[in-house]
């Protein structure tokens, strides 16, 4: 069937929205990362008349950007790893075991995603506090009570998409490990992960970019040494001035991480995540 020029020009028209929605903020960015903070503060200009590249230097001595930087590191790959493995063993099982409470526990996991993350801060501050009470473990102010935090995000919707992603896998292949004498775990590990990948992939990087752009909880659950990245970059804001042409540096190095992981395994990402979307 043949497209009509209406449906033809629509298409051009949003495409070219979409695309502007996206590069106009990324080049304002980009341009104010490279002006001196008096033109910054001045009156707007889409084209910097003094271009400089050192707020790109002073950031890392404004702010200690290199230990933020090193913490989320560390705790977004922890909690990567986690909800990757806990994902993966709940996936496994609603694949491919029928069990009483089956739709209702799926359907529950989903319906998680539901509620904004603020609704949980008050209730997830209020146990932490009470098992650190108890239980003498710091969760409140310690990296451990964030890699939790993060979990009950990450968590829910990575099971529902390994879930789905290893349905599409036939159970023959379950079938034929244990043939051979592999247990439902070595099933998994010999046979159900490495058909898995791509859906691997993409619920690792869906883990990874939520903790690591995640703001709310890491400035209440994280103080001193232990800051993230969105303690730094608040930080740039101080009582006497904003440094905005430093803010936009800071912002533009933080997203390489996540920008480089993405380019290296984008098609693996999006096969995953086209995979485990239909069953």
């Amino acid at each position: 069937m043949r497209e009509t020029l209406g449906a033809k020009s629509f298409k051009i028209v949003t495409i070219v929205l979409l695309t502007l929605f996206t590069v106009v903020p990324l080049y304002v960015m980009v341009t104010t990362a490279m002006k001196p903070l008096g033109d910054v503060q001045n009156n707007f200009t889409w084209i910097p008349t003094n271009i400089t590249f050192q707020p790109f230097i002073d950031m890392w001595s404004t702010v200690p950007l290199a230990k933020y930087f090193v913490n989320s590191l560390v705790v977004c790959t922890v909690a990567t790893v986690f909800s990757l493995i806990i994902a993966t063993f709940a996936a496994y099982g609603v694949s491919r075991w029928n069990f009483r409470g089956k739709s209702t526990f799926t359907t529950a996991v989903l319906s998680t995603q539901m509620f904004p993350g603020v609704l949980f801060l008050l209730p997830l501050f209020l146990i932490f506090t009470n098992l650190g009470n108890a239980l003498g473990i710091q969760l409140v102010g310690s990296w451990l009570g964030l890699i939790i935090t993060y979990l009950t995000f990450t968590l829910p919707f990575s099971i529902w998409m390994l879930s789905g992603y290893f349905e599409t896998i036939p159970r023959e292949l379950d079938e034929a490990a244990m043939v051979d004498g592999s247990g439902p775990m070595g099933a998994l590990f010999r046979v159900i992960l490495p058909s898995a990948r791509p859906g691997l992939v993409a619920v690792g990087i869906y883990s990874f970019m939520t903790a690591w752009g995640e703001v709310l909880f890491a400035s209440v659950m994280t103080n001193g040494d232990g800051q993230l990245l969105a303690n730094g970059l608040q930080q740039y804001s101080t009582q006497t001035n904003v440094y905005w042409n430093q803010i936009m540096a800071a912002s533009l190095v933080v997203s390489i991480p996540v920008v480089v992981a993405f380019l290296i395994v984008q098609r693996q990402f999006v096969a995953g995540l086209t995979a485990g979307a239909v069953k």
